[in-house]
């Protein structure tokens, strides 16, 4: 692992960022289970996430179609989500396209791992 002397791995040096086959592994043998109500919350988390990646790759796209300068053209209110889907591409070029492809794997991982717990399978109505 290459150190830039301050501590910092290069950029080339980052490990796997995503474990999607992994996590659909663990889920479909079993090993991994995550109670119902906390699943529910992270699968409407990452859902939420992949909603918004697919909407900064979409930007991006457009953005390396252009012909002219853009950014004149915008409405301001468009301005800074642009700069910002352009700036992470440029900053971890290919990781949007990566993310559309594992988060739903993710997804798919953790409602198969979704399990009513036995305490909440017996708690006796209020």
């Amino acid at each position: 692992m290459a150190d830039d002397g301050v501590g910092c791995r290069n950029i080339g040096d980052a490990p796997e960022s995503f474990a999607g086959e992994l996590f659909l592994t663990l889920a479909t043998e079993g090993r991994l289970t995550v109670a119902a109500e906390q699943a529910d919350e992270i699968i409407a988390g990452l859902e939420r996430t992949l909603d918004t990646i697919k909407a900064r790759l979409c930007v991006v796209r457009i953005w390396h179609r252009r012909t002219g300068p853009i950014m004149d053209d915008l409405p301001p209110e468009l301005v800074q989500p642009v700069a910002d889907a352009v700036f992470v591409d440029q900053l971890a070029p290919g990781q949007l396209e990566r993310a559309v492809l594992e988060l739903p794997k993710y997804i798919r991982a953790l409602r198969l791992a979704r399990r009513l717990l036995p305490e909440q399978r017996s708690v006796p109505p209020a």
